[in-house]
């Protein structure tokens, strides 16, 4: 946002963002009491139950941020098991950060197209398997079972398969969370997107047991920060909010989809927190919201957009008045 407001000119605080796939009307965070503040994070604080339960798993490992893992996670393949690199494939278009740790790491990364056909074409040549579910940007889904049945392939080679569940909040069906702790699975949560928590920095893995705990030694204590704790536990507790919420985000989804489809730009996917859009025209239209005061995320291969959700009717009318003016151009 610092960087498009010394771009453009716009003050930050004129700036509607909806680069960031981010819900615009999070969990609304309390006053918290002085010793949040004052005391060392404790385990025992009721962050692990709340996530279990919403989860619907107990094998799990706070993180600060799922950030955390992806970093993390290339550094302990084969470790302990005399394994070094490893033939990766990740999502293309996706989240830049899980090729980029890989890669760094010296893994041997592959791009491979969001769609269940060229997934299935590289699978057996591959012994790390990188999936976001929903893919951000281009909201693919996949079915569980589908999942399933790549986890189970690449688990009898002592392969993973990493599922990165960062938007699948508002259609948690879809969560493989339920099915582990299995060998070779590991799963993915964040806070940051459904919650609308990404300054709290507060994620989770779900895998085996040594996993986690070789993850746990590399992160070190406190990893996760008291107050965040303390945010992260009443939001995971707070049913009432969560079914609002998701009820709420599903329908403005479907109404960020139809304004866009209205000013020709009609989405190629999506999910109830973002819609993407592929288009030649994306530099010149990234460039003209901009102009705007109205951030949105561009990609450069494919072309496209990616379109967040406005947080209240001010900011639906500014998006609406600028596609307008784009569309009668």
């Amino acid at each position: 946002m610092r960087a498009a407001a010394r771009r453009w000119g716009h003050p930050v605080e004129d700036w509607l963002d909806l680069s960031t796939g981010i819900n615009p009307r999070g969990w609304p965070v309390p006053p918290l009491p002085p010793q949040a503040w004052t005391r060392l994070p404790e385990a025992d604080d009721g962050l692990e139950a709340a996530a279990a339960a919403y989860y619907g798993s107990d094998a799990l490992l706070p993180l600060p941020g799922s950030q955390a893992a992806i970093q993390a996670l290339p550094a302990l393949w084969g470790e302990g098991a005399g394994r070094e690199q490893a033939r990766v494939g990740v999502l293309h278009p996706g989240y830049n950060e899980h090729a980029r740790a890989w890669s760094a790491c010296g893994h041997a990364v592959q791009a491979v197209e969001p769609e269940a056909g060229a997934i299935e074409a590289v699978l057996d040549a591959l012994d790390v398997l990188v999936l976001i579910h929903p893919n951000n940007p281009t909201g693919t889904r996949f079915e569980p079972a589908q999942l399933r049945e790549w986890h189970a392939r690449l688990a009898r080679r002592g392969g993973w398969l990493v599922v990165d569940e960062a938007f699948v909040d508002s259609g948690p069906q879809l969560s493989l969370v339920p099915e582990g702790p299995r060998d070779g699975l590991v799963v993915l949560r964040s806070l940051g997107k459904f919650f609308g928590l990404a300054g709290a920095r507060v994620g989770f893995v779900f895998a085996p047991e040594a996993l986690r705990r070789a993850l746990s030694a590399r992160l070190g204590p406190w990893s996760v920060p008291g107050p965040s704790r303390q945010v992260a536990a009443g939001a995971l507790a707070d049913h009432g909010w969560q079914s609002a919420r998701r009820m709420q985000l599903a329908g403005e989804g479907e109404r960020l989809a139809a304004l866009l489809r209205a000013h020709g730009l009609a989405p190629d996917g999506g999910t109830a927190l973002f819609q993407w859009v592929r288009s030649e025209r994306a530099e010149e239209i990234q460039d003209r919201l901009a102009r705007a005061a109205i951030l949105v995320r561009r990609f450069e291969e494919p072309a496209s957009l990616r379109f967040g959700l406005p947080g209240d009717e001010a900011g639906w009318w500014r998006l609406e008045a600028a596609l307008t003016e784009l569309s009668d151009d």
